[in-house]
């Protein structure tokens, strides 16, 4: 039977406690090649000479866009190779500033880039207002008998769902005018969460002193110590209600925002406002809340065998995180090298076919992944890129199994931007937030069904089933709670009723006490004032999207898995849509119908089948 928790957390403090190499010193096969994008700092600056001259050059078409296809379709033409040649430079900028944040020429460089982009975005912003204006039927006449403007049909139609909700001139002006005054909240709730906000200060695992930080906490809310945790899950949280009647009412003005312009605009509800520039029906998000709670027994029984892995009667929220938890007197963690942690991708991945492979494995090769531990290097990781280029991925490798599941991760990201950029025009480059998780999550699910089937050893498969569940976590039990908080909350504001803090907090652990059952010992206070804690929720209705993410990635990956090579097939070309389609209609494509509850439920059968195998472990 495996047992309580041991020091899972060693390695990283071991980590923190050695000297990082500079930049300088990492080598060049550890790191991407972003001599790609521009060989030479002089290249960049030649470039960003040349784009800054051409930043009046729509100014021609400015009130002209009506006037004929060919005009429209040249604007469209020539706005679109601004944006790009922008965006190289930015690109090239940002990428510098994820190397090292601490050199003061690549964050001089991100200001020039940055200060540019917003130039050309500003020189750009009369086109869709103007499009508009076009009488919708000689629009649609355009499009039909224009070649180019047929490229453009899915972007015009996207665009004519505003229509109905696009005020007057004076009125859109006036809601513009409004849009910076009323986008304080964010930076409100930034200011006071990052900068104002004392965490305060606990003892670590070694019994020294130490100040919580935002950028620390995560570390100490995981720590293999339960003390530590505890003390930071409390410390933190009483931190937060030391001001909660700011947050709360910093939050309601948030709302008050959201339901002022979706009225202004002419949106039943702020909920609609959201969902409906991508056409997502309005049952995905409620088939998603409903879906979940019914599986929260699911949940449940994972927190209790949680428990008794960790050797203790009950848990509580500091128990459960999205962190693995090493059992005592299990050997020391696996160690998985960069090259060994490829293998393990490749073979997760062959269900996608030998194509999809051959690109990962060609572009770990050709150095699209920046995985060196250096000083001044961004935390966390990220995959980015444009079109034209291939994709780059930013992260740190650490010799562990959270490295390759990461790396995965972000292949999944960079194969979906891979297989958009060399299908789609730059208009539909990009794509929804609705369907930005799925290639990434479907990925750690295929690395999580291979891993299940091919390892043997008790701790390792603890130590991965632990992972599966702690990802799941955050997406199908934290995001659905949120989701559900600010559709009441919303819904309050709509119906004309106050938030208030002590309100807020009651509503919150009302969504946990439901979500925990008797599996978790619930501190009202201190769970309550979650939502604090989330800065997502000034984004609205934007929680939701990584619960239906990741469902669709499960279902996807399971039928992949299943399927054979047409199930592979479907996939594929739903990696190369982009942004040519509607989200929900994208993913009905590749065999996903978001619109009911089934991939939800899909997604919570899988989750209980990787209970049964760790009841089974625990004994």
């Amino acid at each position: 039977m495996l047992g309580e928790e041991s020091g899972m957390s060693a390695n990283k403090e071991a980590r923190m406690a050695t000297s990082l190499p500079k930049r300088a010193d990492v080598a060049p096969e550890q790191t991407w090649d972003i001599e790609s994008i521009f060989a030479t700092a002089a290249d960049w600056e030649a470039s960003f000479s040349a784009v800054s001259a051409r930043t009046g050059e729509l100014d021609v078409y400015q009130g002209r866009l009506g006037e004929s296809a060919d005009t429209l379709l040249e604007a469209l033409v020539r706005r679109d190779a601004l944006i790009a040649d922008v965006w190289q430079l930015a690109l090239y900028a940002n990428m510098r500033v994820a190397e090292d944040a601490t050199n003061g020429a690549s964050l001089a460089l991100n200001d020039r880039a940055d200060g540019l982009f917003s130039r050309i975005e500003a020189a750009a912003a009369f086109v869709e207002p103007e499009i508009l204006s076009i009488d919708p039927e000689m629009l649609a006449g355009w499009v039909k008998s224009t070649t180019g403007l047929r490229e453009y049909a899915h972007y015009l139609d996207k665009l004519g769902r505003q229509r109905p909700h696009v005020r007057s001139a004076e009125v859109e002006q006036v809601l513009a005018m409004a849009s910076e005054p009323l986008a304080t909240f964010s930076s409100v709730r930034t200011a006071l969460s990052e900068a104002d906000l004392k965490l305060g200060t606990i003892e670590d695992a070694h019994g020294a002193k130490v100040e919580l930080g935002q950028g620390s906490l995560a570390e100490y809310i995981h720590n293999a110590d339960r003390r530590v945790r505890q003390a930071a899950w409390e410390t933190s949280a009483d931190a937060y209600l030391s001001m909660k009647n700011t947050f709360a009412a910093n939050y309601s003005g948030a709302v008050k925002r959201a339901v002022l312009m979706a009225r202004a605009h002419n949106y039943e509800s702020a909920l609609a406002a959201s969902l409906s520039p991508n056409a997502i029906p309005l049952e995905v998000f409620h088939n998603l809340l409903d879906t979940v709670w019914k599986n929260f027994p699911t949940w449940q029984r994972y927190f209790r065998v949680r428990a008794k892995l960790l050797g203790i009667d009950q848990a509580h929220a500091w128990d459960i995180s999205e962190s693995p938890i090493q059992p005592a007197g299990a050997p020391p963690q696996r160690k998985i090298g960069f090259n060994e942690g490829i293998d393990i991708v490749s073979a997760s991945l062959a269900p996608l076919g030998a194509d999809y492979v051959r690109t990962v494995q060609q572009g770990v090769e050709d150095r699209w992944v920046d995985y060196a531990v250096n000083a001044g290097k961004v935390g966390g990781a990220f995959s980015t890129g444009m079109p034209g280029h291939h994709p780059f991925i930013m992260m740190s490798w650490h010799d562990d199994l959270g490295s390759v599941s990461t790396l995965i991760h972000e292949i999944g990201h960079s194969l979906h931007s891979h297989h958009t950029w060399n299908n789609q025009p730059l208009v539909y480059s990009s794509y929804s937030m609705f369907v930005a998780e799925v290639a990434s999550n479907m990925n750690q699910a295929l690395m999580g069904a291979h891993l299940l089937e091919t390892v043997d050893d008790p701790y390792f498969l603890t130590t991965v089933i632990e992972e599966r569940m702690g990802n799941n976590l955050r997406y199908l039990f934290t995001m659905p709670i949120l989701a559900r908080f600010e559709l009441e909350t919303h819904t309050s504001i709509e119906h004309g009723e106050a938030l208030t803090a002590e309100g807020l907090i009651e509503l919150m652990a009302d969504l946990y006490a439901e979500a925990y059952g008797d599996a978790v010992a619930l501190d009202r206070q201190r769970q309550g004032i979650t939502w604090a804690r989330f800065p997502h929720l000034f984004a609205n209705y934007y929680v939701f999207q990584y619960a239906t993410g990741i469902a669709a990635a499960a279902q996807l990956a399971q039928q992949v898995r299943s399927g054979g090579p047409e199930a592979a097939a479907r996939y594929i070309e739903f990696l190369k849509t982009g942004d040519a389609d509607y989200p929900v209609e994208a993913l009905k494509k590749a065999g996903i119908d978001m619109s009911t509850p089934a991939p939800i439920q899909a997604a919570f059968d899988i989750l209980a089948g990787y209970v049964d195998r760790l009841e089974q472990l625990v004994g």
